[in-house]
């Protein structure tokens, strides 16, 4: 389960900030999305929604495993969403799913994949500490459980993949919060005001992206409309949605763009 590791290790683990199934798929795909790899205007979360149409990506136990086939050669990827509360998912076993981890699988990725959700398949049917992602209580401890459940996988495995354990445990842990600075992911919160009639008011602490959205045209339409909203490079996710007296209605955002370096 190189391909969890390799998540972990790049900061690719995430708290969902809702407990909907297609908010959850919604906002894993469009992280994807963001990936330098994936081709500008490529409908991550369409291939995603498609491919759960045709069947359940639920593996029961708390697990779900989503992914996207997509027609370009790359490396296997995936991203790892964790949900507090759990979602209703729709597992064959009922429980609620905590881990969705979405797979981004390339054309020369497929045997790879399959191999990957294989010996996941077998861990969770042979790891004995299985139940006590129900107990975890921040992106820590999600984070060394999963750890603890790839370490378990592969003690049959020769050294340099318990060496890479070793040097993967000791990196220091992302704070847990809900979107760790990646180091090439500008990620910005991101505050929209909009009411009839009049230009909507941007609250954001990042110049570079007020700049991008002062002036964008169907701001407050697209966030109300599909929750996502493109200009300047700049993605912006919709998360939470408030209205009030008079028509003004506040989308809480979060707003994320590939850069080349660390800055934003």
């Amino acid at each position: 389960m190189d391909t969890i590791l390799d998540a972990l290790q790049e900061g690719r683990l995430f708290e969902l900030p809702h407990a909907d199934k297609t908010e959850a798929l919604q906002f894993l795909a469009h992280i994807i999305e963001a990936f330098p790899e994936v081709p500008a205007g490529t409908d991550v979360f369409g291939y995603v929604l498609k491919r759960e149409e045709a069947a359940n990506t639920g593996l029961g136990k708390g697990w779900a495993c989503p992914h996207a086939r997509l027609p370009f050669d790359e490396d296997l990827k995936c991203v790892i969403g964790w949900s507090p509360s759990g979602i209703d998912y729709g597992a064959p076993d009922g429980k609620p799913v905590v881990l969705v981890v979405m797979y981004l699988v390339p054309e020369n990725q497929r045997n790879h994949y399959l191999r990957e959700i294989s010996l996941l398949a077998k861990a969770l049917q042979t790891y004995p500490d299985l139940e006590k992602i129900y107990e975890v209580k921040d992106l820590d401890d999600v984070r060394n459980y999963l750890l603890d459940l790839v370490d378990a996988s592969k003690r049959t495995v020769g050294p340099d993949t318990r060496a890479r354990m070793i040097r993967l445990q000791a990196k220091p842990v992302p704070e847990a919060f809900l979107l760790p600075d990646l180091s090439n992911l500008a990620v910005e919160p991101l505050t929209v005001v909009a009411a009839p009639g009049q230009k909507p008011i941007i609250l954001t602490q990042s110049p570079g992206l007020l700049a991008a959205l002062e002036g964008a045209s169907n701001l407050a339409e697209q966030l109300a409309e599909n929750g996502l909203y493109h200009n300047g490079g700049w993605r912006v996710l919709r998360h939470g949605t408030v209205s009030y007296q008079g028509g003004v209605t506040v989308f809480e955002c979060l707003a994320v763009k590939m850069v080349g370096g660390k800055g934003k």
